[in-house]
């Protein structure tokens, strides 16, 4: 049972890399996009595809904690003791880039528009290079039970590499499914504007990816030795294939699947992470067993985890259906006039 709560949290560690490193992604464009006249369509694209389901990502972060917590506290203590501050500085990230998005789009005043927009923009940057320097950290073997919080931890060739890694791929999502959102929006001078920002934002992680091979290779050996062999390999294998399918179908204009190649980028290189690391949570000091919790616990956690799948999984589907067909877009005020919403008595 350890073991399949062990690689669920897996699977929503690469659930939320993907979904919430879209909205990361996104938020890294809108920083880019320059000053209000010259970045006014790209953020207008960013903020109408971001609106219906900017939230739910979170969900997937959620469930990564509540499974840590309940069926690993060992690890949880452990890392949580070691990694406070890089974590608490993604969750102030978190909070204040939801409170800039929330407070950008219905401001009037110009000024307090940008200061509310650079806060967004800059914590979606910063949110996840800290994260990324976490999983850096752990990959790397330098969280143990005791380890006292120190900045050495997580600033290590292989966690800032971590971090870079994880804005350059956040960058990559944004920019391929914001392209995706403009056609649908038959916005095409946006589908241009994204186009080349994906191509460059995928060879970004490419570099970063080979500067790392070296650099891991002793600074995380044990790491790096699953990725370079058996499924972990298999599975990098399979991510670099699907990103370079991406970059073709980017150049070539065949938008049909480029959400879901771009997405089996980055997913699979999380899951090799998973590989690499077993039989390990933490390299190479705490294993799955060591790090499980009492067995009632676990089997109590699976049915509720599997509960939960059959509940909330088919939700969220019918959501990002609905939200990549164009179904979900905000009420308007005709809208809200025509139904008796605006004014008037509750």
């Amino acid at each position: 049972m350890a073991d399949l709560i062990a690689w669920a949290m897996v699977v929503a560690v690469a659930a939320y890399a993907t979904g919430g490193g879209t909205d990361y992604g996104a938020g890294f464009w809108d920083l880019l996009a320059g000053g209000a006249e010259r970045g006014r369509r790209p953020r207008w694209l960013i903020d109408h595809a971001m609106a219906p389901v900017w939230e739910v990502n979170n969900v997937w972060l959620i469930f990564v904690l509540i499974l840590m917590w309940t069926g690993f506290p060992t690890m949880f203590q452990a890392v949580f003791t070691a990694l406070w501050l890089p974590l608490a500085l993604a969750a102030v990230g978190m909070v204040l880039r939801g409170a800039g998005f929330a407070l950008r789009k219905p401001t009037r005043r110009l000024a307090r528009r940008r200061v509310y927009g650079a806060v967004f923009a800059v914590a979606s940057l910063l949110t996840p290079y800290f994260l990324g320097t976490v999983l850096g950290a752990i990959a790397s073997g330098r969280v143990a039970v005791g380890t006292p919080a120190a900045t050495h931890v997580w600033t290590s060739a292989t966690s800032i590499l971590a971090g870079l890694l994880a804005i350059a791929a956040t960058a990559f999502l944004g920019a391929v499914f914001l392209m995706a959102d403009a056609r649908r929006y038959d916005a095409h001078d946006l589908v241009d504007y994204f186009r080349p920002r994906a191509v460059l934002a995928f060879c970004a992680v490419v570099v970063l990816a080979l500067v790392a091979l070296p650099l891991t290779r002793h600074d995380a050996p044990y790491v790096w030795h699953g990725l370079t062999r058996g499924l972990g390999l298999l599975l990098v294998v399979l991510a670099a294939l699907c990103g370079g399918a991406t970059v073709l179908l980017v150049l070539r204009r065949a938008h049909r699947w480029v959400r879901y190649t771009a997405a089996a980028t980055v997913a699979p290189a999380v899951v090799a992470w998973g590989f690499a690391q077993r039989p390990y949570l933490l390299p190479t000091s705490m294993t799955v067993s060591q790090a499980a919790g009492a067995a009632h616990t676990l089997r109590w956690l699976g049915i509720v985890t599997l509960i939960a799948v059959v509940l909330v999984g088919p939700a969220l589907v019918i959501l990002f259906r609905l939200d990549t067909r164009g179904e979900l877009e905000p009420l308007t005020d005709a809208d809200t006039r025509s139904d008796g919403l605006s004014g008037g008595s509750v």
